[in-house]
């Protein structure tokens, strides 16, 4: 017999926030289908239930109900994951809200309340998780969802593309703290993206204005948005630090659309 000692490696645990539905779900299953184990959080545990039931994942899924801005429950949620996986390697702040209206109608409950969630949601699960991801002497990943409204100011989103904005520096931040004891910090700014959401609030001049300033001529999917965070938080990307990757098929490149350019369906 081998004298050789036998070490059990687990597999990778992310913690996936907004994860109940649209593309918080498709990073879960995304990462699941990656190898991965994967807790799910969301405030909304009845959304949580319904995705939990859908997934045949076992016992490498779990789900957390927190609201991402309240620090006692954002602290119970992570030591919730880490005491079930035993370990915590990456983080996708994901959870997020938004209020269309224009500036002067936007009531300061509703800008505060934004904020709180996309921008305090993300500092707060980043402070708790980062000690959790420090234990296994790995390091770790974050990977912060905005959007490309904070990249390029558009009506009727004063607190959303703000609080986008604040969260592209917040990423630059960590990496600049955290990127020395091997903790990445990246941010995913997603352009028009096909979710339920959009599906419902969208209209076809909407969706016609859209395709016409996007290169590629569509919207994008939930799973090309969570193949490129599974790829932020994978050994691959281990020299990516700080940076926002716009995953939205060139819109953010682009000024003006030149339709009469494209081929016609």
């Amino acid at each position: 017999m081998s004298d050789s000692t036998i070490i059990e490696t687990r597999p990778n645990v992310a913690l996936v926030t907004g994860a109940a539905r649209g593309i918080g779900a498709a990073v879960a299953c995304a990462f699941l289908n990656d190898g991965w184990n994967v807790a799910l959080l969301d405030i909304d545990r009845p959304g949580l239930d319904k995705q939990i039931a859908g997934i045949d994942a076992g016992d490498r899924i779990i789900s957390v109900t927190a609201d991402v801005s309240d620090p006692d429950q954002v602290s119970m949620a992570v030591a919730t994951t880490a005491a079930h996986f035993g370990r915590l390697d990456a983080l996708v702040n994901n959870a997020g809200i938004a209020v269309f209206k224009p500036i002067l109608e936007t009531r300061y409950d509703e800008w505060q309340r934004v904020l709180e969630v996309n921008l305090n949601g993300p500092f707060l699960m980043s402070q708790a998780a980062v000690p959790e991801m420090l234990k296994s002497g790995q390091g770790g990943a974050i990977v912060n969802i905005g959007s490309i409204s904070g990249l390029r100011a558009s009506t009727l989103r004063v607190a959303y593309g703000t609080s986008k904005a604040a969260l592209m520096h917040l990423t630059k931040q960590q990496a600049a703290e955290w990127g020395g004891l091997g903790i990445r910090s990246n941010l995913i700014a997603p352009g028009p993206v096909d979710t339920a959401m959009a599906k419902e609030v969208h209209t076809p001049d909407i969706r016609a204005d859209y395709h016409d300033a996007i290169p590629l001529n569509r919207y994008g999917t939930e799973e090309e948005i969570a193949n490129a965070v599974v790829f932020l938080c994978s050994e691959k990307a281990s020299y990516i630090n700080g940076q926002t990757l716009a995953v939205d098929g060139g819109f953010d490149s682009t000024g003006i659309g030149l339709p009469t350019l494209r081929k016609t369906p």
